[in-house]
C-alpha cells in the first residue's frame, strides 16, 4: 500500500514558531509517541505474519552456483514462490564452508527477509571456529533432503576401479588427490571416512562447492572428483566421468546400464554407516518473530512436497527427507557431535584447527541419546 507523502516546507516558507505553537507541537508529538507506543503494544503478531512478505525475500546460498546446495535451494525457492505467491531471490556467497554466507545473513535484520540456504545443518562453521553460534539452538533449521557421496574419475584416468585407487594410495601415501567442496566440508568428511576404512591416505584439495570440485576432477586438476551423486550422475551418463563408488547401500544402475557401485559392496565394513551423505536446509535466525517463522516453515513444507521438487529428487538421486522443529534440531546436533569426533580423530588431515567436543559443550557420539535435549534447550516456536 502506498503511503501519502508528507510535504515539508523549505527554509523560506517556514512559519515562525511561537511559545503557544511550541507547546502545541510538543503536546502533539507526545500524544503521537504515546499513540504509536500503544499501537506497537496492541498490534497482534498474527497481523505481522498476515502482511509478510511485503517485499522480495532473499535466500543466500552458502556454496557456488551449480552444486547440490544451489540446485536444491533454487528449486525450493521456485516452488515456495509458486505455492505462496511470493517473490524470492537467490544469491550465492561461497567461502569458509558456509561461513561467508552465514556471517552475511546474521548481519541482516532478523525479519524473515534474508534466509540462509545451507547444507549439513551448517555444522562445520562452529567446529572449524568460523563462528561462535550454536546452529541448532540459535537458528531454526528446516531440512529438505539428503544426498549420497560419490567418487568419480575422468574417462582417461588410469583408475578403473576403487581398488586401483587403494593400490596407488598405499604405494604413495598422500599423493593421490581428491577434490572436496571445502576444507572441513561434508565431502571432505566423508572422503576421510571412506579412506580410513580403506586404510589409505589421500591428498584433499578444497574448492568452493560441489560443482567446482566435480569440474576439478573432470579437468584433471585432481586425480579423483569428490562430490555428490547428483553432481556426477549426468557426467557419468554422458561417459565423461567413471564412477568408482557411492554411499548408498546398493549399486545404482542408470537407464543406459551404467553402474555406480556402492561402497558397501567394495568395503563391507562400511555398510554400517550407510546410507550417508549431505543434507540440505533452510536456516532462519531463531529470533525472527514466531508468526513469520511459521509462514516460512509452511512455505518450505509446501515446496518440499510439491510435484516439481519430488521430480528433482528422482532425477538427481536425492532422497526426500523433510524435518522441521525439534526433529531437525536434534538431527543437527547429532551430526555436529559426530563431525567433532571425526575431525578430532583425523585432525592431521583436515588442514585447519578443529575445536573439541568439550569446547563446544557436546557429548561423545555414543552418549548423545542420554544428553539430548541439553539443559536450557527450547524447541522452535513453529507447528509442524
Amino acid at each position: 500500500m502506498n503511503r501519502p507523502r508528507t510535504a515539508i516546507r523549505g527554509q523560506h516558507g517556514r512559519k515562525k514558531m511561537t511559545a503557544d505553537t511550541k507547546t502545541s507541537r510538543r503536546g502533539f508529538l507526545a500524544g503521537t509517541a504515546a499513540g504509536m507506543a500503544a499501537m506497537q503494544i496492541t498490534i497482534p503478531g498474527a497481523a505481522l505474519a498476515q502482511s509478510f512478505p511485503t517485499r522480495p525475500i532473499n535466500v543466500v546460498v552458502m556454496y557456488a552456483a551449480g552444486g547440490g546446495t544451489d540446485t536444491i535451494m533454487r528449486k525450493i525457492a521456485e516452488e515456495m514462490a509458486a505455492a505462496k505467491g511470493w517473490t524470492i531471490n537467490v544469491l550465492n556467497k561461497p567461502g569458509a564452508v558456509g561461513g561467508v554466507a552465514t556471517q552475511y545473513v546474521m548481519a541482516q535484520r532478523h525479519d524473515g527477509y534474508t534466509i540462509l540456504g545451507g547444507a549439513n545443518y551448517n555444522r562445520f562453521v562452529r567446529v572449524l571456529g568460523h563462528a561462535d553460534f550454536v546452529p541448532w539452538r540459535d537458528w531454526v533449521p528446516m531440512k529438505a533432503a539428503n544426498a549420497l557421496a560419490s567418487w568419480s574419475v575422468r574417462k582417461d584416468s588410469p583408475f578403473q576401479t576403487f581398488q586401483d585407487v587403494v593400490k596407488a594410495a598405499k604405494a604413495n601415501p598422500g599423493k593421490v588427490s581428491i577434490s572436496t567442496s571445502g576444507t572441513g566440508g561434508v565431502w571432505h568428511e566423508l572422503a576421510l571416512i571412506i579412506a580410513n576404512i580403506a586404510g589409505i591416505e589421500l591428498k584433499y584439495v578444497p574448492y568452493k562447492g560441489g560443482k567446482p570440485a566435480t569440474l576439478a576432477g573432470l579437468q584433471g586438476e585432481t586425480d579423483i572428483a569428490g562430490g555428490g551423486v547428483h553432481e556426477h550422475v549426468d557426467l557419468v551418463r554422458a561417459g565423461k566421468l567413471r564412477n568408482l563408488c557411492q554411499t548408498s547401500t546398493e549399486d545404482i544402475v542408470l537407464e543406459n546400464g551404467t553402474v555406480m557401485p556402492s561402497i558397501a559392496n567394495i568395503l563391507p565394513e562400511s555398510r554400517k554407516f550407510l546410507p550417508v551423505g549431505a543434507t540440505y536446509n533452510f536456516l532462519v535466525p531463531r529470533d525472527v518473530p514466531a508468526d513469520i517463522l511459521q509462514e516460512i516453515a509452511d512455505g518450505f513444507h509446501a515446496a518440499c512436497n510439491s510435484d516439481g521438487f519430488k521430480a528433482l529428487m528422482k532425477q538427481k538421486f536425492f532422497q526426500l527427507d523433510v524435518k522441521i522443529g525439534e526433529a531437525a534440531d536434534r538431527e543437527g546436533a547429532l551430526m555436529e557431535t559426530i563431525t567433532v569426533d571425526i575431525f578430532n580423530r583425523f585432525q592431521d588431515q583436515i588442514g585447519a584447527k578443529v575445536k573439541t567436543a568439550e569446547e563446544l559443550g557436546l557429548p561423545k557420539p555414543e552418549d548423545f541419546d542420554k544428553w539430548w535435549p541439553p539443559e536450557g534447550y527450547t524447541p522452535p516456536p513453529i507447528k509442524v
